[in-house]
């Protein structure tokens, strides 16, 4: 225990490198510290609908708008949807699913994206930020699909230990910030890896400095006569929109922070033991937040290339009225059976909408006619049929 208490006592007396005057150390020491190495055999059994809001839109259906129902961003008023493959296609909704339009910039043109990897929505001034990682861009357009300016990503390149192979930059995580500026995680700086850039030409207007002695990466990487391959566990959050705030996971860092609107950083979760000290890593991410639970994942950094397996993980929950730590199983109230829902967010919304989630119509025609469903989803599983568009779960912070 005073081995613990010593990590944590180091980890706080670092938590904060200021980068200008701007930037200090808050007061508010009301955080939670996680042993990533502990398992927790006791499991609590929770209803989603306890904890957060849950709201069911149907994505209307025609000859131009059938798709996957991969939500990229929502607003007040507009939903942004795309196919998971790459057909280069923008499926508008208004907030309710009715089809609007359907975009498509596709091409080898200046104004034009070669693939879709996110899309920003700033419903203010009428916008979309359409990320490109093939092309390093940023190209943005009306929400009828007009061009109006592109930028780049940040430029520099990257090494790994495991291979001498360099690549350049790119965003993975871009948010709307305010009226002026995106937020973006640049994933393999080795020194600031997040940063506010500017909607109108893509400068960096200010670095936000997360301290850590290494970049540590949660990929495996190995070479051979084909090449190099890169293999990861899937997409996490390194950018966290929660009630107001943002929090900064950095997984070269022992400490999560919330980025203050102040430009301060203040310590949210501090993990043991250092992830500096590890090999293999064990790395800390943070799924699903809501005002009383937090849901988290340990995930060790080994993978078997012969099996083609690894990452394994494992899943904790922190409550914050008990303020203690279990596993967990979470439910789906609104089927009569114990449908189970796996805590996973790989794309936050926004600061009301935690997370979505697509619900296949034909199993969801399967289960209404078993008698499985109960409530609202009941209600709008009686009128689809199996081709039609998924439905969007959106799981929202209670109000």
């Amino acid at each position: 225990m005073k081995r613990v208490n010593s990590i944590l006592a180091i980890i706080l007396s670092l938590a904060v490198v200021p980068e200008s005057r701007g930037q200090r150390q808050a007061g508010n020491n009301d955080f939670i510290a996680v042993d990533v190495t502990r398992s927790y055999s006791k499991k609590k059994e929770l209803i989603l609908q306890d904890f957060m809001d849950v709201e069911y839109i149907t994505l209307e259906a025609n000859d131009d708008f059938v798709n996957q129902g991969h939500v990229l961003d929502i607003g007040k008023e507009i939903i942004l949807v795309k196919n998971r493959v790459n057909d280069g296609n923008i499926f508008v909704y208004d907030r309710h699913g009715k089809a609007l339009r359907k975009i498509n910039r596709k091409g080898q043109g200046n104004e034009e994206y070669t693939y879709i990897t996110n899309i920003i929505l700033d419903e203010d001034k009428k916008e979309m930020f359409v990320s490109d990682h093939n092309l390093r861009k940023i190209l943005v357009y009306d929400l009828y699909g007009k061009f109006k300016r592109s930028f780049r990503h940040r430029e520099g390149s990257f090494k790994t230990k495991e291979s001498s192979r360099e690549s350049s930059l790119f965003y993975t995580d871009i948010f709307n910030y305010n009226r002026d500026n995106l937020i973006c995680y640049d994933q393999y700086n080795e020194e600031i890896t997040f940063v506010l850039v500017s909607k109108h030409d893509g400068s960096i207007t200010r670095g936000i400095k997360v301290p850590f002695k290494e970049k540590k990466l949660l990929v495996q990487v190995t070479s051979d006569g084909s090449g190099t391959h890169i293999v990861g566990p899937g997409p996490h959050r390194s950018i966290i929109p929660f009630k107001g705030d943002w929090l900064l996971l950095e997984p070269s860092s022992d400490t999560v922070f919330t980025f203050l609107p102040d430009y301060s950083l203040r310590p949210f979760v501090a993990r043991t033991p250092s992830i500096q000290s590890m090999d293999p890593g064990v790395f800390l991410i943070l799924r699903l937040l809501s005002d009383r639970y937090y849901f988290m994942e340990a995930i060790t950094n080994i993978w078997d290339w012969n099996a083609g397996a690894g990452f394994p993980k494992s899943y904790l929950i922190y409550d914050r009225q008990e303020k203690a730590f279990s596993g967990y199983t979470v439910y789906n109230g609104d089927f009569s059976t114990k449908k189970e829902i796996y805590m996973s967010v790989t794309t936050p919304v926004n600061h009301e909408i935690e997370s979505w989630y697509p619900l296949e119509a034909y199993q969801l025609v399967e289960s209404y006619n078993k008698g499985e469903l109960k409530g609202r989803l009941k209600e709008v599983a009686a009128k689809l049929d199996e081709d039609s568009n998924p439905v969007i779960m959106l799981i929202r912070h209670k109000k």
